[in-house]
């Protein structure tokens, strides 16, 4: 059973107080706070639609209207020629600012897309997608730090004090990037194990004795590992929530791999035992037959049938086990993200 995964995209804004023209440094700053403010805002309903939407058409639709409100606002702070009487540095790093955001809104975005769907093939692509998409973060929050560096430069210049954000859009934003990175972490984690499983079920499809048994070592590995990491893990706002549910797919998975595998490995073999017994006595004309090796068949065929009964049981009990175990992260998961980020 697949897993499920939300692509994220965080952006980080500056916001001051409002106002509608500027004739001196306050008014200039109030200007281009209009501006920026638009675009807080539109981030946040993205980040929102993100954690409580499973809309993706809705997503996307929030996604392009935050990418054209940074076109517009670029368009207006672009075209304040002199900045204020000249001083057109704070101007020039809020464009470049500007500029990334879209670019990695837009443009990466897509690339990240394309990861995102190949993601689960592996656990490398998997932490790949992640590694990029926290790659987009930290440059559009290197460019925020240069911004807000500049807009200091700027208030000092002209003896300006402007105090740190406290405002609840700065609240909610700081809240959600805190809720993701928690579950991410969680998530890959999880996402270990879980695909370790997948490619165990696929080679006891195909009755690989060698690969069962090296995917049952590797994840009873990954399970250990994982509840290891959980035994330090910092819950957010300690909420285990999220954390038990965790901890139950990799108890599970150990015990897949310690007790499910085995079984499974022990009939594969006494199979392929009755099927080159039945290929024998079936190669042998019924006369030539001796009494001793009709007997041995015959037990061995109760055996088979005995222990058709018993793997039956087996499989559907670790089935209906996993399914439970998978379903409960991914719900637990989606209501993590949806109790602790904030709601318009």
């Amino acid at each position: 059973m697949k897993s499920t995964f939300t692509l994220l995209l965080f952006l980080i804004t500056v916001t001051i107080t409002n106002a509608q023209e500027f004739k001196t440094p306050v008014d200039y700053l109030n200007y281009i706070s209009k501006e920026t403010d638009i675009i807080s805002r539109t981030t946040w309903k993205y980040t929102s639609a993100v954690a409580h939407s499973k809309n993706a058409r809705k997503i996307d639709v929030t996604r392009k209207t935050l990418v054209k409100s940074i076109q517009t606002a670029a368009k207006k702070i672009e075209a304040l020629k002199e900045g204020y009487k000249g001083d057109v540095e704070y101007k020039n790093q809020l464009l470049a600012y500007l500029a990334i955001s879209e670019k990695q809104i837009n443009q990466e975005y897509d690339k990240i897309i394309n990861m995102q769907e190949v993601a689960e093939q592996s656990y490398d692509f998997m932490e790949a997608f992640i590694m990029a998409r926290d790659l987009v973060n930290a440059k559009i929050n290197e460019e925020v730090d240069k911004l807000n560096a500049n807009q200091k430069i700027f208030a000092n210049k002209y003896g300006i004090q402007i105090g740190e954000d406290k405002s609840e859009l700065g609240k909610k934003m700081k809240i959600s990037n805190e809720v993701f990175e928690n579950h991410t972490q969680l998530y890959l984690i999880f996402f270990k194990v879980n695909f370790t499983e997948s490619v165990l079920m696929k080679a006891i499809a195909e009755n690989n004795l060698n690969a069962i048994q090296q995917n049952s070592n590797a994840l009873e590995q990954y399970s250990n590992e994982g509840l290891d990491k959980l035994k330090t893990f910092k819950a957010y706002k300690n909420d285990v929530m999220l954390v038990n549910a965790t901890k139950k797919v990799l108890e599970f998975s150990k015990k897949e791999a310690s007790e499910f595998a085995p079984g499974v490995v022990a009939f594969i073999m006494l199979n392929q035992k009755f099927q080159e017994s039945k290929k024998i006595m079936d190669d042998k004309k019924a006369n030539t037959r001796s009494k001793a090796e009709i007997d041995n068949f015959n037990a061995l065929v109760n055996t088979l049938n005995k222990e058709v009964g018993t793997y039956n049981k087996l499989n559907t009990k670790f089935n209906t086990e996993r399914s439970l175990a998978i379903n409960n992260w991914n719900i637990t998961g989606t209501n993590f993200i949806s109790k602790h980020v904030p709601i318009d």
